[in-house]
């Protein structure tokens, strides 16, 4: 409760409806990552909504879960600029290091596999994302270990699979250069 007031405190006087996307966030996290009616409907009495507001809410955006999720929700991306770098070979090594189908759920509870439509980290193509973490240039062996790490207990590191620094070109910098690079160049390149 003392989160969900901090949270609706963020919001000037008469605009508190404004809160329900982190609330929703948060009954899901707690909610072992689903959101259940009374969840939303608890949502809806705390920012004096109608139900069907806060209903309508939570089914427009795919963050939200209407049924139990794994310990660990793994989003593929399958969207074409996924599917044209190899998302297909990420979902097949999915399917069979977890051993379900999309939106399914693994027996020991660990995994739930699901399809994203964009995750919108096109430039770092295939990847899925794991709970809040994105996993970016992934192949079937970078797939295989990110996913192995996890059923180990372990936490795998996050971005880049391939060590590109966020969404620089695998080469690294071709333009937008700081001060000192560009009188670097005019120079001579000393």
């Amino acid at each position: 409760m003392a989160q969900a007031e901090k949270i609706i405190a963020k919001y000037p006087e008469g605009w508190q409806a404004s809160a329900v996307l982190p609330l929703l966030d948060l009954a899901q996290r707690q909610n072992a990552n689903f959101l259940s009616q009374a969840a939303m409907d608890y949502v809806a009495e705390m920012l004096k909504m109608p139900p069907i507001r806060v209903y309508e809410v939570a089914t427009f955006y795919t963050m939200y879960n209407f049924k139990p999720m794994g310990k660990h929700h793994v989003q593929v991306c399958t969207n074409l600029p996924c599917w044209l770098r190899g998302s297909d070979d990420i979902v097949k090594t999915c399917k069979e290091l977890i051993g379900v189908g999309m939106g399914q759920t693994s027996e020991d509870g660990m995994f739930t596999l699901t399809e994203a439509e964009c995750l919108g980290a096109c430039v770092n193509a295939p990847m899925v994302q794991i709970g809040d973490d994105y996993f970016e240039d992934l192949d079937a062996e970078s797939t295989l270990a990110v996913l192995s790490e996890l059923k180990a207990g372990k936490t795998p590191k996050s971005g880049s699979q391939i060590g590109r620094h966020t969404c620089e070109p695998v080469s690294g910098l071709t333009s937008l250069y700081n001060q000192t690079d560009l009188r670097k160049a005019k120079v001579g390149g000393e």
